[in-house]
């Protein structure tokens, strides 16, 4: 299952927390989980300083578990809003009997 995952801040940390060795910490691990396949796509934003991570979970609970590994959100210094995503069902409306495009509807021009 997709997983989007987005920072958000938490109320009253201070930026002096966010040292250079827990830096490294978060990355290594963020690291470990690319390299198993468990953060597929990881990305900070572009009109602020927060991360947006893809992961490949068995589920949202999954997902929690493998987030609350990075040393920052161990340390209570950042959290995740975490959503399961499904594939987009809405392209089988394109191709239903009868309408433009759909299979039936070309075999039956010729």
């Amino acid at each position: 299952m997709r997983i989007l995952a987005i920072e958000r801040a938490v109320r009253g940390v201070q930026a002096a927390s966010f040292t250079p060795e827990l830096a490294a910490s978060e990355a290594r691990r963020a690291w470990e989980l690319w390299q198993a396949g468990t953060i597929r796509e990881l990305y900070f934003r572009a009109d602020e300083s927060s991360a947006v991570l893809m992961l490949e979970c068995k589920d949202a609970g999954a997902a929690w578990k493998a987030l609350s590994s990075l040393p920052l959100v161990a340390a209570g210094l950042i959290e995740f809003e975490v959503l399961p995503l499904r594939a987009y069902p809405g392209f089988g409306r394109l191709f239903a009997d009868g309408q433009p495009g759909s299979p039936a509807a070309s075999s039956e021009r010729g």
